[in-house]
């Protein structure tokens, strides 16, 4: 039976403390007010000082409150049974269905034992030519998506739910507007992508602790299902209302801030979610795609800074595209020899012409006279932007290497391509 306190010592926003023994950090406690019983978490110890977020709030607690202590962490129900639903932060239905008892299973628990790791070797396709032509997703790999609001990164994220060839997706939205929540859950059900869905929606209105708490369910869920055999792919957005988040909790903790006023622990708590990201040796995987909005589009920002660090590339979303330069997959290396014996070469050839299209831009508009090859290049810049980058595009991967050949004989010479002589034998389209 754990010990019930009637003494709160310190009421700082959505913080309390309270002084306890043998109190764990993570562990969860019920705080009885006059507004009735709210679940609060414990953030930190100090001493015997514990400090718990109150998840609804600290409206209603009084320094005689009651703080009854439950011996265990945060914890999430697992199992096929999730498919098809909608939680909160707390893990409680957003659907208006039934709450699930059955299989629960502790949050936040630690990273994959290196040992039961295997090298990632299976490609996720997705149906967008820019992810799978020129940066490969690559089962068990984690990718931040960097971008700035206003971009359509969560349209992104639908678009690679619907398409993506998983098994599962769990999606888990942090500081979502609610219009953004609807996005998700009708585009997937209209789809018929919310049966192998589960998601976990933070909205803005939410209290701040359950968007902390977001990644950790979703990632649990996952890891429960990889063991069961599953390939996962979970998408985030957005990891910078987490680590906002991070920040706001820190700032009533009164800790001592470090770069642009984010907790010194920022790189540990991305990396502890980020590398969740695995391809067990005798089971499924999980793959982490997740949104990082830049403030100002800096790259050098605390958040995508750390994130960079920890993560095996990224996709920069500008201008409602994958831009082709900066993004990058570091494990695409590893599945483009298995998919088609021309992915690397057109890959690469189409991205170096794009380039130089790119340069001939800047000389048409500094007044230069265009030369014939410079003509070719605006002709072939013009349709690799409209039919390979615009995210509209939806086309397996063997057709998108098809439409890179049909782009190259379309606007150039085969001598001019600078391709292997073997691969335009075998693949330059034969004009009818």
């Amino acid at each position: 039976m754990r010990k019930v306190y009637h003494r709160i010592i310190q009421i700082a926003g959505n913080v309390i403390t309270v002084e306890a023994d043998n109190i764990a950090y993570g562990e969860l406690a019920e705080v009885t007010g006059t507004r009735g019983m709210s679940l609060a978490q414990v953030i930190r110890l100090l001493d015997k000082k514990v400090f718990l977020q109150v998840f609804a709030g600290s409206r209603g607690i009084s320094t005689n409150s009651e703080v009854r202590f439950l011996g265990r962490p945060m914890q999430v129900a697992s199992g096929d049974n999730l498919l098809g639903r909608i939680f909160n932060g707390s893990g409680e239905p957003r659907d208006g269905r039934p709450e699930i008892k059955d299989n629960i299973i502790d949050i936040a628990g630690p990273s994959v034992n290196p040992a039961k790791r295997i090298i990632p070797r299976k490609m996720i396709r997705t149906g967008i030519p820019m992810i799978d032509v020129f940066n490969t997703l690559v089962s068990s790999q984690k990718l931040p998506i960097f971008s700035v609001a206003g971009e359509p990164y969560n349209q992104l994220l639908a678009r690679i739910a619907m398409q993506a060839e998983v098994d599962v997706i769990v999606i888990g939205g942090m500081g979502l507007k609610y219009d953004d929540f609807l996005f998700f859950r009708d585009t997937l059900d209209e789809h018929g992508a919310l049966s192998r869905s589960v998601m976990f929606i933070h909205t803005a209105s939410d209290p701040v602790v359950e968007c902390l708490l977001v990644p950790d369910m979703a990632l649990a869920v996952a890891e429960s299902f990889a063991l069961a055999n599953k390939n996962v792919l979970v998408l985030l957005s957005d990891m910078s209302n987490f680590a906002d988040a991070l920040k706001e909790i820190a700032i009533t903790m009164e800790q001592i801030p470090s770069n642009r006023g984010y907790p010194g622990d920022l790189y540990s708590q991305l990396a502890a979610r980020y590398e969740k990201a695995v391809d067990f040796d005798d089971a499924g995987s999980i793959t982490i795609l997740a949104v990082t909005t830049m403030p100002g589009d800096d790259v050098t920002h605390p958040i995508p800074d750390n994130t960079g660090y920890i993560t095996e590339g990224q996709f920069y979303l500008r201008n409602g595209r994958i831009e082709p330069f900066g993004s990058l997959s570091r494990l695409k290396q590893l599945v483009n020899d298995k998919t088609r014996d021309d992915h690397r070469g057109i890959m690469d050839t189409l991205i170096r012409l794009y380039a130089e299209y790119r340069e001939t831009l800047e000389k048409q508009s500094m007044g230069f006279r265009m030369s014939n090859w410079d003509n070719k290049l605006l002709k072939y810049g013009k349709m690799f932007e409209e039919k390979m980058m615009d995210l509209s595009v939806n086309i397996p991967l063997e057709e998108a290497l098809d439409l890179g050949w049909q782009l190259l004989s379309q606007c150039f010479e085969k001598n001019e391509t600078g391709m292997k002589s073997d691969l335009i034998k075998e693949f330059w389209p034969v004009k009818g």
